[in-house]
């Protein structure tokens, strides 16, 4: 039997669950764990520049693509205390990233010694597993169980701390014969399914609502197939949105109080059932729940079953793993359609896109300053299906979300119910890490992209080219919105004289300049004409260059986009006019029966 130090067998175990990379930033109290990480070879480390940088990091790599698990590593106190922002972004979506801290001795981690906090204490509450391991030949085990607990049911973040004498400690551990614990997933029956598909088929308006869980378990050609199988359109919610290509013929919009279309609320309130998989009704998804169920039947499929009547009782829940169910729903809409025994939803789903045709909302303006929708009208005409954007919070993500367009799943990657300022910059590096050869675009707000801008040295250091489209009205714009309600603006603007830039104006921070500083390419924007060759130009600079390239737009100060007030989907507030031509899928999808 091999011996080793349990750091050693941590990183040995990391390489057989699947782990290639890992973020995070050395310490005194993990230097045995980056000892063992630099001797073993294999993972190939990124050094951020702040451990909660490193956390979003490993949440982006986890996103990118099926079965990674991003890792994130920092030392005692406060490096944990530092990830717990991202630990609690990764447990609200579903996300399974593994937090490694190193800890104060095991004697003196009572004792109020130099950076010894009880970390897992901290993180329980936002994670699957926390745990401070005590005694060395316990870590493979414990290790083993975090892995098992990330993949198993709802997938989620672990945090595992190990003081620095266990990390050093001799083990027994053969890495030769060490198997990862079998996952487990709950799976629907077929008499569940043959129950919910009979209430479907009942319906004379249904829809499906997509979550997440969907694209967690790599599902959506099964979403796909069930929905045109049994021609009920769909409704992708903000986590879910991929899940189907945004100009297919079944895509009804997405549904909500901000992050939603005029034509998916539209449908949505004329529909009379709603089978949702993978979602976990968001509140701003639904908003009031009387206006959300008023007159229509619910199923409720989803991976965690206490998930099911959390948030409204569904006529009928099912607790299942979304791939699952969604096989069985495809084989058991299959046979219905061998009989005979599927409704015809043509009329319901032309309806659907008539709706989308007419409500959309306009981009194009030739306003200077720059409105906000022309920008995200350049983009979707610069960046095509392929791109993979990512994007965090604040009006710059609701528009985004209202005017981009999203073609293929894992390629909106968004942190939909934390939300930190912040988010955007590291995991943009994590989702360009996954998938090096992909076309990744950030989006952000100046607000959002100041919080952690330090992080775009990482990719200037280690070769992680994106592009990030920095949308600057020098406001907490969305803060500013809501501050309405009270009639105030107050402490939500970011405007001041910059002595050193004195053509922004009242714009304040040159963040030109910052991101040259920090070793990255960036372009100023200020007239709507110049975006096309602005985005243009961000392409061959981040390729020629291989470094993030800011494309800085600056914005009218104020400008409201549309969203309820009164937390309301049948009530959203349009700010602008309806767009003067309607819209028109390409002709490459397939045409509605008549």
């Amino acid at each position: 039997m091999a011996r080793m130090t349990a750091a050693r067998a941590a990183v040995e175990i990391l390489k057989r669950e699947g782990v290639t990379d890992a973020f995070g930033v050395p310490g005194a109290a993990i230097n045995p764990f980056y000892a063992a990480l630099k001797d073993s070879g294999g993972i190939t480390h990124t050094l951020a520049r702040h451990v909660e940088g490193a956390s979003h990091m490993a949440e982006g790599y986890t996103r990118t693509r099926p079965g990674n698990i991003g890792v994130c590593v920092g030392t005692s106190g406060p490096a944990g205390t530092d990830m717990i922002t991202g630990l609690y972004s990764a447990t609200g979506d579903s996300v399974p990233i593994l937090c490694i801290t190193g800890q104060a001795p095991t004697a003196v981690i009572h004792k109020e010694d130099f950076q010894a906090v009880d970390i897992a204490a901290i993180a329980r509450p936002v994670t699957k597993m926390a745990m401070t391991v005590l005694e060395a030949a316990q870590v493979p085990g414990v290790f083993q169980q975090a892995f098992h607990l990330m993949r198993s049911g709802r997938p989620g973040p672990v945090l595992i701390d190990l003081p620095i004498d266990v990390q050093q400690t001799e083990i027994a551990f053969d890495p030769g014969t060490y198997e990862p614990l079998p996952v487990h997933k709950p799976a629907a029956s077929r008499a569940q399914i043959e129950k919910a598909l009979g209430m479907l088929n009942a319906a004379e308006r249904p829809l499906i609502v997509a979550g997440g869980g969907v694209i967690n378990a790599d599902a959506s050609e099964l979403l796909v197939q069930f929905a045109e199988l049994t021609g009920t359109p769909v409704v992708p919610t903000l986590m879910g949105w991929g899940v189907l290509p945004d100009d297919h013929e079944l895509n009804a919009g997405m549904v909500g109080l901000q992050t939603s279309h005029r034509h998916g609320n539209a449908t949505f309130l004329e529909a009379d059932f709603v089978l949702g998989i993978g979602n976990r009704w968001a509140n701003r998804h639904t908003g009031r729940l009387d206006v959300y169920t008023a007159g229509r039947t619910f199923v409720h499929v989803d991976i965690e079953p206490t998930q099911i009547g959390r948030i409204f009782a569904p006529d009928y829940g099912i607790a299942s793993d979304a791939r699952a169910a969604l096989e069985l729903f495809v084989r058991v809409a299959k046979e219905h359609g061998a009989e005979g025994g599927l409704p015809d939803r043509s009329a319901w789903a032309a309806a659907a896109q008539e709706k989308r045709a007419t409500l959309q909302r306009r981009t194009h303006f030739d306003d200077i300053p720059i409105k906000p929708q022309r920008v995200y009208e350049e983009m979707n005409r610069a960046f095509g299906p392929e791109t993979r954007y990512v994007s965090a919070i604040g009006l710059s993500q609701i528009a985004g979300a209202q005017m981009l367009h999203v073609h293929r799943p894992r390629h909106w990657i968004n942190c939909g119910q934390a939300g930190p300022l912040g988010w955007t910059v590291p995991a943009a590096l994590g989702v360009a890490r996954a998938d090096p050869g992909a076309r990744v675009v950030a989006l952000s707000g100046d607000y959002d992209f100041q919080f952690m801008l330090e992080e775009l040295a990482v990719g200037a250091q280690h070769k992680i080219p994106y592009i990030h489209v920095l949308v600057n009205n020098s406001y907490l714009g969305l803060i500013r919105q809501a501050q309405r309600a009270f009639d105030i603006d107050f402490q939500v603007s970011l405007e001041f004289e910059n002595i050193n830039a004195p053509e922004l104006g009242v714009y304040g921070v040159d963040h030109v300049r910052v991101a040259e500083g920090l070793g990255c390419k960036a372009i100023r924007v200020t007239d709507p004409g110049e975006l096309g060759a602005a985005l243009e130009r961000a392409k061959e600079l981040a390729a020629e260059h291989r470094v993030p390239v800011v494309v800085e737009v600056i914005l009218e100060r104020v400008t409201d986009i549309a969203m309820s007030t009164t937390n309301d989907i049948s009530n959203v507030v349009e700010f602008e006019e309806t767009a003067t031509e309607p819209w028109h899928a390409p002709t490459s999808i397939r045409t509605l029966k008549a």
